[in-house]
């Protein structure tokens, strides 16, 4: 089988967004801050254009791990063509991430975790490393953003 050539930084980048626009589902991977117990689970988000949008029960492990660290590193796509985010986590209440942005959530999602029995929180990460590649040829230039910034203009 023959590997496509690599992409460009620039086409990795678009396609990275167009994922982030388009896809429902990231695996979400947090690690418990006194143990060090790793916990990886999927979620579906919300992309706002710089940030992801996840729900998950508050008292779950990964609703914990999210609160207590403020980090979390999510994969995004098959292992063939991954986008690998790490990020800084906030934690919202449904009453502090406000009825607009939990509305968007539900629609985007077809998730609503409002009114439901188990207390959800909301997590909103903001990316701090962006990895995309699809095979060894990509390993190469895969960083796409370090320290919160695009290293690759639009």
């Amino acid at each position: 089988m023959t590997n496509p050539p690599a992409r460009p930084a620039e086409q990795r980048k678009k396609d990275t967004l167009n994922r982030l626009e388009h896809d429902e589902d990231v695996w979400v991977a947090t690690a418990d801050p006194d143990g060090g117990v790793p916990f990886l689970v999927p979620l579906s988000f919300l992309w706002d254009g710089s940030t992801l949008l996840l729900a998950t029960p508050a008292g779950s492990p990964t609703g914990r791990n999210l609160k207590a660290t403020g980090r979390t590193r999510l994969g995004l796509g098959p292992t063939r063509d991954v986008v690998m985010i790490e990020g800084t986590v906030e934690t919202s209440t449904p009453a502090e991430l406000g009825e607009e942005d939990a509305d968007r959530f539900a629609a985007a999602t077809g998730f609503e975790p409002r009114g439901l029995a188990t207390p959800y929180l909301y997590f909103r990460v903001r990316p701090t490393r962006v990895q995309a590649w699809r095979e060894a040829n990509e390993l190469a230039g895969r960083e796409l953003m370090r320290d919160g910034e695009w290293l690759v203009a639009d």
